[in-house]
């Protein structure tokens, strides 16, 4: 008989937030993931689900690893650390895109030397240069990217964007558009053969209920 019981990892923060509204609007009784304190595995009343809230590249891992059966995370995760698992749906909240900026009135692409790109994703921004067949220098940032063309470490960053506004007040601009981003469920190699009935119905009601269009 098929074990029914299945775990969710989110991404801890906004995307958290969205996913619980989320099954909420599904149906789910999710009291326990409104008031949860300090907890980090919490239960769906009712419901043969288990949630565990985490850092977006442990959902990654938790997936990977089969210790959790789905995930919620951003794209941006996925495309910088990828992982073995199956990316199943856009769920179309958590928004925004992957750019290239520069200081304003920067001319990027032109001249002949070897430009210096400073990103707290040097994976994505690696396969970006490459697809376009330019070579460039990366340079990994923790804190703040925008500081690095501010002080000459580096010609442009490649950065999550939303609004433009920390661009704007840093002098910055958008030169080029990376990726778009959002929130996509995934789920566990292994866990979509174990679990394929209850998995099945858990990614319907969460397509049915998600509007990529809207969010």
């Amino acid at each position: 008989m098929e074990n029914r019981k299945v775990r969710l990892a989110l991404t801890k923060g906004r995307i958290e937030s969205k996913a619980v509204d989320l099954l909420e609007k599904i149906g789910y009784d999710v009291s326990e993931l409104r008031n949860k304190g300090r907890r980090l595995i919490l239960s769906v009343p009712g419901e043969d689900i288990e949630v565990v809230l985490a850092k977006p590249t442990d959902v990654i891992t938790y997936v990977e690893h089969g210790v959790c059966d789905l995930g919620v995370v951003g794209k941006d995760t996925i495309m910088e650390h990828g992982g073995k698992f199956f990316e199943i749906s856009d769920l179309g909240f958590g928004k925004c895109r992957f750019a290239l900026a520069v200081k304003k009135g920067t001319e990027f692409y032109k001249g002949y030397g070897v430009k210096t790109v400073a990103t707290k994703y040097p994976e994505v921004t690696r396969k970006f240069f490459e697809a376009k067949g330019i070579d460039v220098d990366i340079v990994k940032i923790e804190g703040s990217v925008e500081l690095a063309p501010l002080v000459g470490l580096s010609d442009g960053i490649v950065d999550i964007v939303e609004t433009g506004t920390t661009l704007k007040e840093n002098g910055l601009e958008v030169y080029d558009h990376v990726a778009d981003i959002s929130a996509r469920l995934i789920v566990n190699t292994v866990s979509m053969k174990l679990k394929q009935e209850r998995i099945s119905e858990i990614v319907r009601l969460i397509e049915e209920n998600c509007d990529d269009k809207n969010n």
